[in-house]
């Protein structure tokens, strides 16, 4: 019922706030706050209590929820937690609270509007990482993304419109795949056991031959590798971080790109073992593709938030290459990036709408210089940039280096290439903080004529959530256990069950 409780709070948190902002528009977000306080109190409720069930399929749930939907198809609400969700679902209602954070002051039109759809959306990724009948998945897949549509298309900035309707686009013809696939597998359960089933349990049973398998599988993969994004299902991404409000880039960067992920995990590798163990080296290879082309692509870049984006699908990356070593360790570090990509992308996104909001501009050719003016900003923007890059002692040098050691297990050419990736890291990273921070004062025409000098530094809200994920950075890279022994049970278990697709 937990579960249940989760999600329901987010729905009616949102219906709730946009209902609000006729008695007050600075209501929403009041409401909003207290949806996701006590959504987050949930789950970290379920985290100090939670202990498998050795009755559990595969003795590693948590939590169970089991309910009659549409029997007549076989579907249900049947919904779990384990150590990998919920480690999916605290990143969640934590980057939640960033997102609040992040728009509460930069949105002033339509607040309750926004706060339903940033809600509702998040309230689709809950169902996401927790949904185990496919149908539901689907449902709560198809959830999360119309509200955050709306975001982009309401609040963005000027190609809203566009960026919206790219975003859209790649995602719902790469989500009708996804159906289609689903649809059939569950077609097959009804030919070879007499009933239709979406559970996900079940559909493990299902025996299928080498190439109709190969091509669920391929549906499966390219409807998660586009949210994902992977190389090339990609472009949609850039565009639409360029042009969403802060909170929606943050949403998406630190949420929605590991739906795509957690799905490749769950689901693709799990329900189709043998197509994906011949499509491994295909996929890392992409992988590895991806990481140094979408890093070429980012020194190309003068906008600001465009070359954020770019380092983004660089870095998720080393996700499908850990992914696809399908090895403990390879695993365990794309459960590590996940996680901390989710940190340092969305503080990342958060610091190029802090400047925007600022300087008006996210055109790096008219800054320069702003460590004097902006200090505080300006070492937030350091830390998570030497974080992304991989530092030792943060979070994300443990995902990119398990992801590299397991990929090494799987694809020495892969590795190799991939960790080049790293090294085109630090350079474009360097040279954003030379330009932007460093060097000669440089602001847009007007800025200098502003009250107080000036752009002010951060406040009080801004430097609560840049502290607060700073300290999660820090945490990953210094007790790393902490997060992979949640996961490990969940790992080595779908690795028992699947062998190694990667491995060789």
């Amino acid at each position: 019922m937990i579960v249940w409780w989760l999600i329901a709070v987010l729905f009616l948190g949102g219906a709730l706030a946009w209902a609000s902002e006729a008695l007050d528009s600075q209501l929403p977000r009041v409401v909003a706050l207290l949806a996701l306080l006590g959504s987050a109190a949930l789950v970290l409720g379920l985290a100090l209590a939670g202990q498998a069930n050795p009755l559990s399929p595969q003795g590693q749930w948590w939590v169970l929820a089991d309910a009659s939907w549409i029997p007549r198809f076989g579907i249900r609400f049947l919904v779990g937690v384990d150590g990998l969700s919920l480690l999916m679902l605290l990143l969640t209602v934590f980057l939640g609270l960033m997102a609040l954070g992040a728009a509460w002051h930069e949105i002033r039109e339509r607040s309750g509007f926004f706060y339903f759809n940033l809600l509702w959306t998040l309230a689709g990724v809950v169902g996401v990482f927790t949904a185990l009948d496919l149908f539901l998945f689907f449902f709560f897949w198809e959830v999360m993304l119309i509200p955050m549509y709306l975001i982009i298309a309401i609040w963005g900035h000027e190609n809203r419109a566009y960026a919206a309707m790219k975003f859209f686009l790649f995602t719902q013809v790469s989500g009708l795949l996804l159906l289609f696939a689903i649809v059939c597998l569950a077609w097959f359960h009804a030919q070879q056991f007499g009933v239709f089933s979406f559970d996900y349990f079940a559909l493990q049973d299902v025996v299928l031959e080498g190439r109709v398998q190969t091509w669920l599988m391929l549906g499966f993969f390219i409807g998660f590798a586009t949210k994902l994004p992977a190389f090339p299902f990609h472009a949609w991404l850039p565009d639409a971080h360029s042009q969403a409000p802060t909170a929606g880039s943050v949403l998406l960067a630190g949420v929605l790109l590991k739906t795509g992920a957690y799905g490749l995990i769950r689901f693709t590798v799990p329900l189709f073992p043998e197509a994906s163990a011949s499509f491994a080296p295909f996929a890392m290879g992409l992988a590895a593709v991806g990481i140094l082309y979408c890093a070429k692509l980012a020194f190309a870049q003068q906008d600001l938030k465009r070359l954020i984006a770019y380092t983004s699908v660089s870095h998720m990356g080393f996700v499908l290459l850990g992914v696809y070593a399908w090895n403990l360790y390879g695993l365990q570090g794309a459960v590590m990036t996940m996680l901390a990509h989710g940190f340092s992308a969305a503080a990342l996104f958060m610091i190029a709408g802090a400047l925007q909001h600022r300087l008006h501009t996210r055109d790096m050719q008219r800054m320069g210089g702003l460590w004097s003016r902006l200090p505080m900003l300006s070492a937030m923007a350091l830390f998570f940039t030497v974080a992304a890059v991989g530092m030792p002692g943060l979070g994300n040098f443990i995902g990119e280096f398990l992801s590299l050691l397991g990929a090494f297990q799987a694809s020495r050419v892969a590795t190799v290439f991939a960790a080049l990736g790293l090294v085109l890291s630090a350079v474009y990273s360097l040279w954003v903080i030379q330009k932007v921070f460093h060097g000669p004062l440089l602001l847009p025409a007007g800025q200098e004529r502003e009250a107080a000098g000036g752009p002010a530094d951060l406040g009080r809200v801004e430097l609560l959530c840049y502290g607060l994920m700073a300290l999660g950075l820090l945490w990953m890279g210094l007790y790393p256990q902490s997060f992979l022994a949640h996961s490990a049970s969940v790992l080595e278990a779908l690795l028992q069950q699947t062998g190694t697709p990667g491995g060789g």
